[in-house]
Parts: C-alpha cells; structure tokens; sequence
C-alpha cells in the first residue's frame, strides 16, 4: 500500500505545516512508513506552496509523489499544476473560495470551505490548515483523530493549542458532513 497526498495552495496557508503534522502524526502513531517533502516560492506569502506526504507500508525508496491519491487544492493554480498528478479514483478536495472552476472527473470531489469555515467559526483564515487536516482525516480514515490532534499540538505554540485543535475538530466535522452528502 502507497498512499500520496499533495496539500497545494498559497503561501501563508500553512501547508508546510499541515504536511508536516501529518506525516508526524501516521510516523509516530502507526506502522507505516512516511516521507514528508516540501516546495514553495520565494514570496513569504502569495507564492505557490505545496507539501507532499507519502506513506507506505513499504519501504519508501522515491520520497516525491507520482501518483496522487489525494490532492488539496486551495487555489487554482494548484489545481491546474497537480490535478494531472490525480489517480482516476483519487480524492479531489478543493476549496471554492481560492477555486473557483471544480473541474470534472472520474475522482471523488469534495468541495470544503475550508478557508471561509476557518475564518467563521475560529475568527482567522490562519486555522485552514488544521481545519484542512480534520477534513482530510474524516474523508481517508489515514489516522485517527486524537493521533493527529496529538500532533497539532506538539506542533503550534501553547497559547494557540486550543484553537488549532478546536479547528481539527471543525474540520473533521466538516470532512464527515461532506461525505455523508457525497460531496
């Protein structure tokens, strides 16, 4: 078994993160191999960004992906630079308020706002990441919730700790919401 996430967006986002919690969470908290690689422009902020996770129940021995199994895409750009990567059955998660055109397919698409939940319900864009981690969570059943949470939280400062895991819970509440409704 290979299972390979792209989480793509903009800079800002906090997708650097959020691949790194996750690739921490299923390395500290499974038998699985994992292998967390990086990508993002020059700009702090607005430049492309991309964290990829691969997990295996092998030996990894390519650390970058080749076949997606899920891709997030949070703005268009990623959509158009990833979406090839795609495996037909794969999941597709996207966020209507960075893509704006979902395109069409034989994947899953679940279309979360992810970034608009983010900002209604915890007051900052800034809380994506981890409400994106909760949905990714819900929809693949990769790892449990608490493993993640425990992650999160050994991996943001101690005065944000409540906020970031009260937006994994959003989050995996939002993940479950959309599945019940297919997409």
């Amino acid at each position: 078994m290979r299972f390979e996430i792209c989480l793509a967006g903009h800079g800002g986002q906090g997708l650097v993160l959020a691949g790194k919690i996750l690739g921490e969470a299923i390395a500290l908290h499974s038998r699985k191999n994992v292998v967390q690689t990086q990508s993002y422009g020059p700009e702090s902020r607005g430049g492309a960004s991309r964290s990829e996770v691969v997990i295996s129940d092998e030996t990894i021995n390519y650390p970058k992906v080749t076949r997606l199994d899920l891709l997030l895409a949070l703005s268009q750009e990623s959509v158009k630079k990833y979406l090839l990567n795609l495996k037909d059955d794969g999941i597709l998660i996207v966020d209507p308020f960075g893509v704006k055109e979902t395109p069409s397919g034989k994947y899953k698409i679940y279309s979360l706002p992810i970034m608009q939940t983010a900002k209604n319900e915890l007051g900052k864009m800034i809380f994506g990441n981890i409400v994106a981690l909760g949905a990714i969570a819900a929809l693949t059943r990769i790892i449990p919730l608490e493993h993640l949470e425990q992650a999160v939280l050994n991996n943001v400062p101690q005065k944000f700790q409540a906020d970031n895991k009260r937006a994994l819970q959003i989050g995996f509440k939002l993940g479950e919401t959309v599945q019940k409704g297919n997409g």
